[in-house]
């Protein structure tokens, strides 16, 4: 649904957090020890508008980070499953980026996350692993309430800009990418949080209240 230059991706009456829209992707493909899971909790609240209860989904992205089986190294993410944008890709021209609104209560604000988008993914190999394929990639981190720091705008809400995405194949970056991110052909989105090699490790969690692509004169909403 698109509502006043916003479109509902995830975490909306009409395009709710799903669990089965998401499967584990973590290092354990690479012989590491990391884990994740993407859980969607149901949070009861007051209607402003009346006296009834209102009911919403939050979904958290949780596990451990490892960071002892890799030799510093470490990921652990959750991405959409091939069919979660059935029929089509997803399309986001039109739009200048993502709105990521996080549940601070259910989130470990020290941690750095990374968003992913992919518009190309190729069948996968005999052995069943995944062919790698570039991806576009943009990291962020959250700041403590009241605090000036991170990147976290509105206390709740990050925008992630379509133009501060950066190429990279298989976690590192390409600087001369042969062609730009497909816009109109999304095939994935993904969830990551990674040790950038030592950086940051153990368990994390970031609750994620809703996604939806914005325009940016929208981005207050």
């Amino acid at each position: 649904m698109v509502e006043h230059g916003i479109k509902h991706l995830f975490g909306y009456p009409d395009r709710p957090w799903k669990e089965s829209d998401w499967t584990a992707s973590d290092d354990r493909v690479r012989g590491g020890k990391s884990l994740s899971s993407l859980k969607v909790v149901v949070v009861e609240g007051n209607d402003t508008t009346s006296a009834a209860t209102s009911t919403t989904s939050v979904a958290v992205f949780a596990g451990h980070l490892d960071i002892t089986a890799l030799g510093g190294a470490g990921f652990a993410s959750q991405r959409t499953v091939d069919d979660a944008f059935h029929p089509h890709p997803l399309d986001l021209r039109g739009y200048d980026g993502l709105l990521l609104d996080v549940d601070l209560s259910r989130t470990v604000t020290s941690k750095k996350y990374t968003l992913i988008l992919k518009d190309t993914v190729l069948p996968k190999r005999p052995d069943g692993r995944e062919q790698s394929t570039l991806s576009w990639e943009i990291d962020f981190s959250l700041a403590e309430p009241g605090s000036s720091t991170g990147t976290l705008s509105d206390q709740e809400k990050v925008q992630l800009l379509f133009k501060d995405f950066r190429a990279t194949y298989r976690g590192k970056p390409v600087d001369e990418p042969e062609s730009p991110l497909d816009l109109g052909g999304i095939k994935r989105i993904s969830i990551m949080i990674r040790s950038f090699f030592g950086e940051q490790e153990g368990d994390f969690e970031l609750g994620m209240k809703s996604l939806a692509a914005i325009k940016a004169e929208n981005n207050e909403s």
